[in-house]
């Protein structure tokens, strides 16, 4: 299985998003069940029915997030090589096709975040995995969904 880098923060806030679900949130759920089946008939019970599909989507969640974090390994952003993209690194390109310039910041799962200046992408995207391992000057055609992109890197911190 591929391991995908991710920050000791990024690493946290998944934890932390599991601890919560799976302590704060599903004994309530479990407790809107126990008194859903108290009604009475389960096979009318509206209310049962709906908390344990709620309960449900809340474990498929649960088990999302712990997948992402197995596949993930704590990488240092300090330790990255500079001079090319690599995980951690803030990229400015420039798409040829309307000369706009953007930057983006190369994360791992978890950490992703499309507001803003600066798009937080994740290593494993299209456009990350265009630009992983480029240096300033060179290109990128990366495949999207609406055709090809054209970037080319005009700088990396």
């Amino acid at each position: 299985m591929e391991r995908h880098p991710i920050s000791r923060e990024g690493y946290e806030k998944l934890r932390e998003e599991i601890r919560r679900m799976q302590e704060d949130e599903m004994p309530i759920i479990t407790e809107k069940i126990a008194l859903a089946r108290a009604e009475g008939d389960l096979s009318e019970n509206a209310e049962y029915h709906g908390q344990r599909e709620t309960q449900g989507y809340m474990q498929a969640k649960i088990n999302q997030l712990k997948s992402k974090l197995a596949g993930c390994e704590i990488v240092e952003k300090s330790a990255m090589p500079s001079g090319i993209v690599a995980f951690g690194s803030l990229v400015t390109v420039r798409d040829l096709s309307d000369d706009m310039e953007e930057q983006y910041e190369l994360v791992g799962p978890g950490e992703e975040n499309y507001d803003g200046d600066i798009m937080k992408i994740l290593t494993s995207s299209p456009i990350g995995q265009g630009l992983m391992g480029k240096k300033v000057g060179e290109q990128a055609e990366v495949d999207i969904p609406s055709g090809k992109l054209k970037l080319e890197i005009v700088a990396i911190e």
